[in-house]
């Protein structure tokens, strides 16, 4: 005995013979992420975490929110950046009060290092200025953590 599966190719169906006890046995395959999947993941990965980063220099979100995104290295330079940040606001003109303010993430582009490893980029733009931002995530544990941010 035998059953019928359907196999899609390109809009298509063909009907292709399956042994009736591996039709019977047989499990659904995990699914794998395609890698236009893993790339936009990483794109609003990356998206949200810079916009969270840009915040945090603000002093509108708090930096613990970050902590589970980002590796420690990473969390207690962007800490210590905040701090100068807000140091230099408070002396400097009223102008300088508005670096880092109402910023939005304009575009976010990833490229693959690795299977575990992506490389992405960020143009991000405030009421002074546009700056790019620099990322690595690293998958561990298949979670995504940034193990560099450079912010210009």
């Amino acid at each position: 005995m035998t059953a019928v599966t359907p196999i899609r190719r390109a809009g298509s169906a063909v009907l292709e013979p399956v042994p009736a006890a591996s039709a019977r046995t047989a499990t659904a395959p995990a699914r794998v992420p395609a890698p236009g999947d893993e790339v936009r993941e990483i794109c609003a990965i990356t998206r949200a975490t810079v916009q969270a980063a840009i915040e945090v220099l603000a002093g509108t979100r708090p930096i613990h929110q970050l902590a589970r995104r980002l590796d420690q290295r990473c969390l207690t330079v962007l800490q210590h950046r905040a701090t100068l940040t807000r140091r230099v606001a408070a002396r400097a003109p009223r102008k300088m009060g508005l670096l880092h303010r109402n910023a939005s993430v304009r575009s976010v582009h990833a490229c693959v290092v690795t299977p575990d490893v992506y490389e992405a980029s960020a143009v991000v733009a405030d009421e002074l200025r546009v700056r790019a931002v620099a990322v690595r995530l690293e998958r561990s544990k298949n979670v995504w953590r940034v193990t560099a941010l450079e912010i210009g």
